[in-house]
């Protein structure tokens, strides 16, 4: 058992420390280069965010017509780009820890949506798509903002700045969605796509928690410091105590 903690507490530590965030390579990069490191820094941001990449995912994939993806992601991009570029500018901060988790839950609400989750679970008609996803795309630009957030953003050239950072995203996203198109096109043409659809979003609806379950585990890291440092030994250590108190607690409840 302090085994199976010891490997989840380390895997949990490893990926939420790394979780597309914004390194110290990054910060170098950027300190050394000019506008278009932040257009690399937005795509490769972009390229790496698995809960972006997994929302975009479950958004397309039962969308068959081109014009169809087009408009969903169009209403996706531009409430990303609102929440982006207006809260930099405003300086408008949250616990990025808080904001990724509540982008894990829009991750599950599109698994749940694909599954037919509200007619079957709750006797409701789906909530407008379009309008989901347009809502959704302000959560995840708050998302990107508070990472680029931790950049020394500096007051000279701000705008530009952001607005590179948005177009390396956007064409991060490009790239990200027409692979994920040529997946699911080819996909279609398979007699096993709708036998395995089912399964597919049980699995996007599962990564959506394991990533709310990450996201909840670094805040506690950033919010209770003391008990949860970063430190893998001590984070070992303390996961290695709560279980021992565990065990002492069912001794003696047992005697």
């Amino acid at each position: 058992m302090k085994l199976i903690l010891f490997l989840l507490a380390n895997l949990l530590l490893s990926l939420t420390a790394s979780a597309h965030g914004i390194s110290d390579a990054d910060k170098e990069g950027i300190l050394a280069g000019g506008n278009l490191e932040y257009i690399k820094l937005g795509a490769s941001h972009m390229l790496t965010g698995y809960d972006h990449l997994l929302f975009l995912f479950g958004v397309i994939f039962f969308l068959a017509k081109f014009k169809d993806i087009v408009k969903f992601i169009t209403a996706f991009t531009i409430g990303h780009c609102i929440t982006l570029v207006f809260a930099t500018l405003l300086h408008i901060q949250a616990n990025f820890y808080l904001i990724d988790a509540i982008i894990a839950l829009t991750v599950c609400y599109k698994a749940f949506d694909n599954l037919n989750g509200f007619k079957k679970f709750i006797g409701i008609q789906s909530p407008n798509l379009l309008v989901a996803v347009f809502l959704f795309g302000l959560i995840h630009g708050f998302g990107l903002s508070t990472r680029l957030q931790q950049l020394p953003l500096g007051h000279e050239g701000l705008v530009l700045r952001i607005l590179s950072f948005n177009v390396g995203v956007e064409l991060g996203q490009i790239v990200a969605l027409a692979s994920m198109w040529v997946v699911l096109t080819q996909w279609r043409k398979s007699r096993y796509f709708l036998q395995f659809s089912k399964a597919s979003n049980v699995v996007l609806m599962a990564a959506g928690l394991l990533l709310l379950v990450m996201q909840l585990h670094g805040y506690q890291h950033t919010r209770f410091i003391d008990d949860f440092p970063m430190n893998k030994d001590e984070h070992y250590h303390i996961h290695e105590n709560m279980d021992t108190n565990r065990d002492l607690e069912t001794t003696e409840t047992a005697e």
